[in-house]
């Protein structure tokens, strides 16, 4: 059965203004001066006030009262001709082209580093072979499969099928690894290489064969899966040699390497830099904090856009071409102002954020010692500032703050609280600075395992068990013992 009923609910919902913040709060600043040219581009009643294109005083002044756009406008559909658009008496283009250059003249022209890619040194030094077409093709087919690191990770069986069915190429496994062959002799060493063990023999190869270099050939050979998991002592069982004959192939091939093709790949990648979005300087004991607003422009209304306005305003006869040209102005207006409000609150949210952060941990950011690191989580922040959590994650999220001794990212001083035997609590930031400290001191010979650093921790105060160690550890990218050892 069908009723109908009156119900009143109280529900939260984000207004568009808000949505628009959370969102310009979660992007970095160097993507937020992207986000700005797409508004300004998208909304022509926002502008930017320091575009040189505009004058100083333009956004202050109010110019005299213009003729009302829409009539004008209409007024010039109306004395439209085409024709005058095909008047054959027009000056020519080539008399309006000025040529007042001399070859004496200084040439300055803005260098450009330009790079060549891997794959073409590789086609280069195909073209010095003696290979005949079909040759040559097949060769710059595999060239072509080779990833940016140098590697065929692709298996021949199937590239000959791949030939057969986009190149019309009729061949077998065979003549693909004859001329894989001659691929892999090319410079740099080990291209062409199907898995790391043959990479590095390959480079091996190339190498005067003295008596640790003919190990070494031998150990990657013979012995590789002892080798990449650091069983010393039984490869000198098995393979009856000494340990200073091992460590001398081993470090052998520890100069070669094993992503041939990346030392010539980059001069092709672009570097990347980071943009830090806060600056912390140390003023004479003072900290003090500085917001980067170089992607945050001062950002404006259009004047013509309110004088559209004005005008209509004064305009006695309102026609209905003309209120809709002033609702669409109203709402490119609103919509301005909105974008300008929300950066203003990004900027000031960003800073008082921040700012807390900056005294929260006024120790760390004073000495630059990781172990003075407070235990400090989102909701310490929140707290402060009167903002909810999400905010703050927003803010932390993707952000750099540039400090006298590095620039980090702003979550990473975000971490656990751990107690100590004594009942003070500490940043596991500060567990993990300790636990790097005393692997960069250990003895690589007889690197410390898990328990031992365990019990390293605990005679320093820290109770913690030996699996936090290890996941500490991992988190830390730091290998277990054996894989840390060296002869």
């Amino acid at each position: 059965m069908l009723t109908q009923k009156l119900q009143q609910k109280l529900l939260q919902k984000l207004s568009p203004q808000q949505i628009l913040l959370m969102k310009l709060l979660q992007i970095p600043s160097i993507a937020l001066e992207q986000r700005i040219k797409q508004e300004i581009e998208e909304n022509p009643a926002l502008e930017d006030s320091s575009d040189p294109g505009m004058s100083a005083d333009e956004g202050d002044t109010v110019p005299e009262p213009e003729p009302d756009p829409v009539e004008e406008l209409e007024k010039e559909r109306e004395d439209f001709d085409i024709t005058e658009y095909l008047d054959d008496d027009d000056i020519p283009a080539y008399r309006l082209n000025a040529n007042n250059t001399s070859a004496d003249d200084e040439q300055r022209e803005v260098p450009f580093a330009s790079g060549v890619s891997f794959h073409e040194v590789l086609l280069q030094q195909l073209g010095l072979r003696r290979l005949d077409e079909r040759q040559m093709q097949i060769a710059r087919y595999i060239i072509g499969n080779l990833d940016d690191s140098g590697y065929l990770n692709r298996a021949l069986s199937a590239m000959v099928d791949d030939l057969a069915f986009t190149q019309n190429i009729i061949t077998d496994v065979k003549e693909l690894d004859e001329l894989l062959s001659v691929v892999q002799e090319f410079d740099p060493p080990g291209v062409g290489a199907r898995d790391l063990r043959e990479c590095l023999m390959i480079q091996l190869r190339r190498f005067e064969q003295t008596p640790s270099v003919a190990l070494a050939l031998q150990l990657v050979d013979k012995y590789f899966d002892e080798l990449t998991k650091k069983h010393y002592d039984k490869i000198t069982r098995r393979a009856k040699v000494s340990e200073d004959d091992l460590r001398d192939a081993v470090n052998e091939i520890l100069k070669l390497n094993p992503k041939p093709g990346n030392s010539m790949g980059e001069t092709t990648r672009a570097n990347h830099y980071i943009m830090p979005d806060f600056f912390v300087y140390n003023k004479d004991g003072e900290l003090e904090l500085q917001i980067n607003s170089r992607n945050a422009p001062e950002l404006r209304l259009s004047r013509t856009y309110v004088d559209m306005l004005e005008t209509y305003a004064e305009s006695k006869t309102k026609s209905n071409s003309q209120k809709d040209a002033v609702m669409f102005i109203k709402q490119k207006i609103d919509s301005a102002r909105w974008f300008i409000d929300a950066i203003k609150q990004r900027q000031n949210t960003l800073f008082v954020t921040m700012s807390a952060i900056m005294e929260y941990q006024s120790e760390y950011f004073l000495t630059g010692d990781e172990t003075k690191l407070r235990p400090m989580i989102l909701k310490d922040i929140a707290e402060i500032v009167g903002l909810d959590i999400s905010t703050i994650s927003r803010v932390a999220n993707s952000k750099y703050v540039q400090t006298p001794f590095g620039t980090f990212l702003l979550k990473t001083f975000f971490s656990e609280s751990m107690q100590t035997d004594s009942g003070e609590e500490v940043s596991t930031r500060e567990i993990k600075k300790i636990l790097s400290d005393c692997i960069d001191n250990e003895d690589k010979i007889k690197p410390l395992t898990d328990e031992q650093l365990t019990d390293i921790l605990k005679e320093k105060g820290y109770n913690i068990a030996r699996r936090t160690v290890a996941k500490y550890r991992e988190q830390l990218s730091i290998p277990v013992a054996r894989l840390r050892k060296e002869l």
